[in-house]
């Protein structure tokens, strides 16, 4: 039986280990290289990665798989994710790879790959190249005249990067003034970030900006903003930006040191998008587990929100059948398709930024626009079966949705990456939804033991 190198998002593992060594690294080149060739054309690859220790052994593999099957490689070091992306349409790449774990620690490491137009890839091209990765392809190499080259390009990508996030704002539009705390991971966006934001014109105090291939995501970035949230304070910043590890997230800090998640996020730039008649399909997507305070703040606007299932991929599917130019995740991927094909951390601040600016006021007056309902998450590791099948479990979800009634939600799903777990509910009063998670998680509980 052929193996499934793909998951939700790419190909991903512990570094070293099936499926991120390098020998699998080298057939994922072979394999997309030979999947994308149309014509005799020279073909052309760009590949960036984040500052994990394992990209020094993975990107060489992949340029070896793509340059053996005749396929140009361009190398753009770190590199955030949407960069990777912008770069593959703005320089008619025929691929886009990024090397990246994203917000994972440091000895995890991924491939996502995208296609020409800049966005991931389908799920029949993943199929297409998963077989392919299976195959024998030596008799598919390139013969020796034909073979690809490879190159360094790391600041000439930078350069396109950051005069592409200037663009995004207002021409008019300047941060002089703004004192801007960045917290960038240790991460793809430690060189890129703070200089976009200095070049605007903002007074910028950074930090997670010295990696050393091990400290990612470590106490840093979006998934630990605590350290941003003391810089704040301690430096009396305006505002404050954390990144994670490939730079497609972000969370904002205001100047009190409070975090505003992604759902505030997207809250902030749906009303200001909507006001001014820039707002596509009146309305914005968001997944099921964004809190429903952002369903109901932009109902009382006459905004629709969509949901998808968890993952931005997801949400950019959606966005993309049905015309939205807004969407995101609780977690702080915001998708907002009038700049660019997926996630974009810093792109994604810089509007929040704008709408701050055109306010007048202060980041904690602008981007509190709700109160969340009180919501309540928790997760259970499984080790096999199919316990969400059990009668008991079933018989707890169904309790537990009549008592949430109309007012409530509650979603209870499988992690895509781990063998976990995740039952969320909200609703108004928050001591009924813990009871409610706390008994389905006694039910499956139960039948893990």
């Amino acid at each position: 039986m052929s193996k499934s190198y793909f998951g939700t998002d790419g190909i991903r593992g512990r570094a070293n280990r099936f499926p991120m060594t390098p020998e699998i690294a080298m057939k994922v080149g072979m394999a997309a290289g030979l999947a994308f060739r149309r014509g005799n054309y020279r073909h052309r690859v760009v590949i960036g990665k984040d500052t994990r220790l394992s990209g020094y052994m993975i990107e060489p593999a992949l340029c070896a798989g793509f340059t053996a099957v005749g396929v140009d490689v361009l190398m753009l070091g770190p590199m955030p994710t949407p960069a990777v992306a912008m770069l593959t349409r703005s320089m008619r790449a025929d691929i886009g790879v990024m090397i990246s774990a994203s917000h994972n620690p440091f000895d995890d490491n991924g491939i996502k790959l995208f296609g020409p137009d800049g966005y991931k890839l389908s799920d029949e091209l993943e199929t297409e190249i998963n077989g392919l990765i299976e195959e024998d392809l030596s008799k598919r190499l390139a013969d020796g005249a034909h073979l690809g080259r490879a190159r360094r390009y790391d600041d000439g990508g930078r350069d396109r990067y950051v005069e592409f996030a200037k663009r995004t704002l207002p021409r008019e539009m300047s941060l002089e003034g703004v004192r801007v705390a960045i917290d960038c991971a240790n991460g793809a966006a430690y060189k890129v970030a703070p200089d976009v934001l200095w070049e605007l014109g903002a007074e910028v105090v950074k930090i997670g900006v010295d990696p050393d291939g091990t400290n990612i995501n470590l106490n840093c970035g979006s998934t630990s903003p605590a350290a941003l949230t003391a810089k704040v304070r301690e430096v009396r910043a305006d505002i404050g930006i954390a990144l994670d590890g490939d730079a497609d997230r972000v969370l904002i800090v205001d100047e009190n040191g409070e975090v505003v998640d992604g759902d505030q996020i997207m809250a902030v730039i749906g009303e200001a998008w909507a006001e001014d008649g820039r707002l596509a399909a009146g309305g914005v997507v968001a997944t099921i587990m964004s809190n429903l305070g952002l369903e109901r703040f932009l109902n009382e606007r006459q905004i629709q929100l969509a949901r998808t299932k968890v993952g931005d991929r997801y949400v950019v599917e959606h966005m993309r059948q049905h015309g939205y130019n807004v969407g995101g995740e609780q977690s702080g991927h915001i998708v907002l398709s009038d700049f660019g094909t997926t996630g974009d951390g810093l792109v994604s601040a810089l509007q929040v930024l704008a709408v701050v600016r055109k306010a007048g006021g202060t980041v904690s007056e602008v981007c509190r626009k709700f109160e969340p309902v009180p919501q309540v998450l928790k997760n259970i590791r499984f080790s096999g079966g199919e316990p969400l099948e059990q009668e008991r479990v079933k018989d707890a979800i169904s309790l537990g949705r009549d008592r949430l009634g109309q007012g409530g939600r509650l979603v209870i799903r499988p992690s895509g990456t781990e063998p976990l777990i995740r039952v969320m509910a909200e609703g108004d009063d928050l001591a009924l939804v813990g009871e409610v998670v706390d008994d389905i998680i006694g039910a499956l509980r139960r039948e893990a033991a």
